[in-house]
């Protein structure tokens, strides 16, 4: 099961139906499933010497990779559903950055591995399959909160949310629909496993991609992410930068939380004039009132609906405000160093497994006027467009 695991976040995968029951696994598959003890690392090429390979797993450990004479090295695409089509590489056709899934057994001296087989995938392979996936969940792509589910139809009814503008999408499943479902304490793609249709449940974030119906208010889905996430807003009340934490009072909870930033972890300072134009949608003001409509702060031109790279994306949901998403996207990245102490703050974070455990996926800055412009006890749920921002096609969306 392990070994199945790894390549499902390879991208080697048979997809599943629409309640989560995987199809038949192929040669790969079968073969490592054969052999439960052996090692199964999968990793980044970080540095090549001789038949020796360091590789970087996606637990973020080095790994010493030594490819034993007479072993298997083939090369697949990204997205490739078996090795019937794998093509026989050499050695020295590796080269660093490339994705590979390794077999072998562990070494005597319990730090290597001794490689019988690896399966690579090309680093360019993967940046041109991560941006046509990129694109595909701009395009065809629509997100929100799940407001009801009917399993006998497999309909789930989403409220979508562009500055502050609310609007139902009907998302249709079926037997074909890839469902996947966010792990608990992780902000990546692919660590998502699939996950039946019953996992999902109202409330939760989710995204699909598919067919849309020519108003925008139905969906038949191709693939769907969902996930269960905290929306946290308020201010910095300390910064942990060796730690990589800062901690927030939540306005509603009226708590202390810690919250973790991690690479993955997306963070953006909304620029004053954007800031008051989401807060002047929010209180109901048009977005082409009058300079002094807002603190005297006027409007600022209506941003490009074009999709843009960066996230998850998700084109326009339909109504006239555009996707927060990609106005996000478009933003420089911010750091742990750019925040102060006394910043308000929206947060989209992993539920997390333990109550103490909350990793930030997305973090905004520079919130200010839309928590003084949210409703009352709801001031962070503007994010839900946002929180699966390493799905599919984003820059942890695919093996890197």
């Amino acid at each position: 099961m392990i070994a199945l695991v790894l390549l499902i976040a390879f991208g080697i995968t048979p997809g599943a139906d629409a309640r989560g029951n995987t199809r038949p696994w192929a040669e790969a598959a079968q073969e490592a499933a054969s052999q439960p003890a052996a090692a199964r690392p999968v990793g980044t090429i970080k540095s090549i010497a001789g038949n020796t390979i360091t590789l970087t797993t996606d637990a973020g450990i080095d790994v010493t990779i030594l490819v034993q004479e007479g072993a298997r090295l083939v090369r697949v695409t990204p997205g490739q559903k078996d090795l019937k089509d794998a093509a026989v590489i050499q050695l020295q056709d590796f080269q660093v950055g490339d994705r590979l899934l390794v077999r072998g057994k562990l070494a005597e001296d319990g730090k290597s591995v001794l490689a019988t087989s690896i399966i690579a995938m090309k680093k360019s392979d993967v940046a041109e399959k991560q941006a046509h996936d990129r694109e595909e969940w701009q395009r065809h792509g629509v997100g929100g909160l799940v407001s009801t589910l009917d399993s006998a139809t497999g309909a789930i009814t989403i409220a979508t949310n562009g500055f502050g503008a609310s609007k139902t999408v009907i998302i249709h499943t079926s037997k074909d629909t890839i469902l996947r479902r966010y792990a608990a304490d992780s902000v990546k793609f692919d660590d998502a496993k699939p996950g039946p249709l019953s996992e999902i449940r109202t409330g939760d974030q989710l995204r699909a991609r598919g067919m849309r119906s020519t108003d925008g208010s139905e969906l038949v889905a191709d693939e769907i992410v969902s996930g269960s996430f905290r929306n946290i807003a308020g201010t910095i009340s300390a910064i942990d930068s060796s730690a990589g934490t800062i901690s927030v009072s939540d306005l509603v909870s009226k708590k202390t939380v810690t919250i973790a930033l991690m690479p993955e972890s997306q963070l953006r300072k909304l620029p004053p004039p954007m800031a008051q134009r989401i807060a002047m949608r929010l209180k109901g003001t048009p977005a082409d009132a009058p300079p002094n409509a807002l603190s005297g702060t006027p409007p600022t031109p209506r941003p490009s609906e074009t999709p843009a790279g960066g996230g998850l994306g998700g084109g326009r949901p339909g109504g006239s405000g555009g996707d927060i998403q990609q106005m996000i996207s478009r933003m420089p990245p911010a750091t742990l160093a750019d925040l102060q102490k006394g910043d308000a703050v929206m947060i989209v974070a992993t539920e997390g497994s333990a109550a103490a455990k909350i990793t930030a996926i997305t973090l905004l800055s520079g919130v200010e006027p839309i928590l003084e412009a949210s409703p009352k006890g709801a001031p962070s749920t503007i994010l839900s467009p946002w929180s699966l921002s390493g799905a599919p096609g984003g820059d942890a969306g695919s093996p890197q």
